[in-house]
């Protein structure tokens, strides 16, 4: 870990860098970049903020470190943070393998993305370069180009550097496809009224260097965790741990996964306090999952000074802080931006119904299991492993055992096929668009923020496509004109018309094909 007093650079533990200078040493490497994670120490209130930031042969770069502390000022994710630093990384290898080819930083950047497409090895397989970098995808060009385009303008705008991507005129067909996306993010948009309608400048703006545009995609297939796979993999692959504590507690996440929808992030984030009794039925359970930054505390916690968030109650009485501003395996994301109540959570609407129940009743069996290992935290789900007794279960720990758990039932994790936990919250999806949930009430059920959120699961699935097919075919086939439908179907009578623009000198189609012998 790395401690550092931003700016004025008092003190530095160079724990990672040491270790990683001695390596540089011993195996004659060059170290140029690499990711380390670093407390922040700004002011003389002692507080850190643990952020990633960019180490070299030279030390940290101050300011790389500067503008994470803006994104991070900003409410800007550890993962999206994680990801401009990766981008920075392969400026910062592609200069040092290049040094002295370049005045123009613009020029400099131009290279640069040909290289991310193109990749660095040539056509006899060598690279003079050293890079050895594999031709990206388009995404991940694009990505690279927005990140370095925002640093290297914040860098300019600091009045430390130059911009590497400047704006120019758009082309009509640009100004055009920007005015497209800019009435698109505004048509829905419900404080529409109070704003500005006119037309912002940057529309007619483009920048000189962006990404191609990528393949047009259809809406993704959301791909369901196959449901004649879950009674099995609930009860004999979570089931079938050894440990029963380890089999109740992966047992109910993956209820709140595939019962209830919750991403496994989410799951995660369940504290001790936030399951009851329905009072309607003390055989189900309520589910709330609080954000742990501007959720209310629990058991109407008061702090000493400030308001009663969770962000609060963690730091007051564990010195903890949410999991989503930590590094490391203890990382938690939180997607949702909307919750069910003003007290900042996420409910549980099980569906149907009736895991409610089995949930309730796991729970109370998982709590006495639970409550006998000391734990300095609130979180529900626990490591039980002999290393790490009593830790907040990580997101890392649970694909293991999720990997298992499949493995336990002869399957495989394969996301393409659903095997996959992220497959639980679309077979969740897929059972209210089938069950005919009006989409206001999904869209409560899956906490989207928007209704275009659910049209992935209201789109038919491609083995949906396929059924209706085989069943339109066959209906067609016993049709009543049997000798009509034979016809139909005879692909030499089909291709007699038709054709002309693909085979026009009937080589193979017609009534009469020159090449009739290699026609079946």
């Amino acid at each position: 870990m790395i401690f550092i007093k931003v700016n004025t650079i008092i003190y530095v533990i160079y724990v990672i860098y040491v270790i990683y200078v001695i390596y540089v040493i011993y195996v004659g490497m060059e170290m140029i970049a690499t990711k380390v994670i670093a407390k922040i120490v700004q002011d003389n209130s002692g507080v850190a903020t643990e952020i990633p930031v960019i180490l070299t042969d030279e030390g940290v770069l101050e300011s790389v470190t500067d503008y994470v502390l803006s994104l991070h000022l900003s409410g800007t994710s550890i993962s999206t943070i994680d990801k401009h630093i990766q981008s920075i990384i392969l400026l910062i290898e592609f200069l040092e393998a290049n040094k002295s080819m370049f005045a123009d930083p613009e020029e400099t950047f131009s290279v640069f993305v040909r290289r991310l497409y193109s990749g660095t090895v040539n056509e006899n397989g060598l690279d003079p370069s050293g890079l050895y970098w594999i031709p990206a995808s388009i995404g991940t060009v694009s990505r690279h180009i927005g990140h370095l385009t925002n640093f290297t303008n914040w860098m300019a705008d600091k009045g430390q550097g130059q911009q590497v991507n400047s704006l120019r005129t758009a082309s009509r067909h640009e100004e055009r496809i920007q005015y497209a996306a800019w009435f698109r993010r505004n048509q829905d948009d419900f404080l529409g009224h109070i704003k500005d309608k006119s037309i912002n400048t940057t529309v007619k703006r483009a920048r000189s260097i962006k990404g191609r545009t990528p393949l047009a995609k259809t809406e993704d297939d959301a791909i369901a965790f196959p449901a004649a796979k879950w009674e099995a993999l609930f009860l004999q692959g979570f089931g079938g741990a050894k440990d029963i504590r380890v089999a109740l507690r992966d047992k109910l996440i993956a209820l709140l996964m595939h019962g209830a929808g919750f991403r496994r992030s989410e799951a995660l984030l369940l504290w001790v306090t936030d399951v009851f009794e329905d009072p309607n039925d003390p055989d189900k359970a309520i589910v709330r999952i609080y954000n742990e930054t501007e959720g209310k505390a629990p058991n109407e916690w008061k702090p000493r000074k400030g308001s009663a968030t969770r962000k609060a109650y963690l730091k007051e009485r564990y010195a903890r802080a949410p999991r989503e501003n930590l590094q490391g395996t203890q990382h938690l994301g939180w997607k949702s931006r909307v919750v069910d109540h003003k007290d900042g959570y996420l409910e549980a609407y099980f569906f149907p119904q009736d895991y409610a129940k089995v949930f309730m009743a796991l729970w109370q069996q998982y709590l006495v299991y639970r409550a006998a290992i000391p734990c300095h935290h609130d979180y529900a789900f626990i490591s039980f492993d002999s290393r790490y007794l009593g830790n907040p279960y990580t997101f890392n720990a649970f694909n293991r055992s999720y990997a298992a758990a499949l493995k336990r039932i002869d399957l495989e994790p394969n996301k393409a096929e659903g095997l996959a936990p992220h497959g639980h919250r679309h077979n969740y999806g897929r059972r209210l668009q089938t069950a005919g949930i009006d989409p206001l009430f999904m869209k409560k059920c899956m906490h989207h923020k928007s209704l275009e959120s659910q049209v992935v699961y209201t789109l038919p699935s491609s083995t949906q496509v396929s059924q209706a097919l085989s069943k339109a075919s066959q209906q067609l086939q016993i049709g009543s004109d049997a000798s009509t439908s034979s016809a139909a179907f005879d692909w030499k009578t089909l291709a007699e018309h038709g054709f002309e623009d693909i085979d026009p000198d009937g080589y193979f189609t017609g009534k009469n094909p020159k090449l009739s012998k290699h026609w079946s």
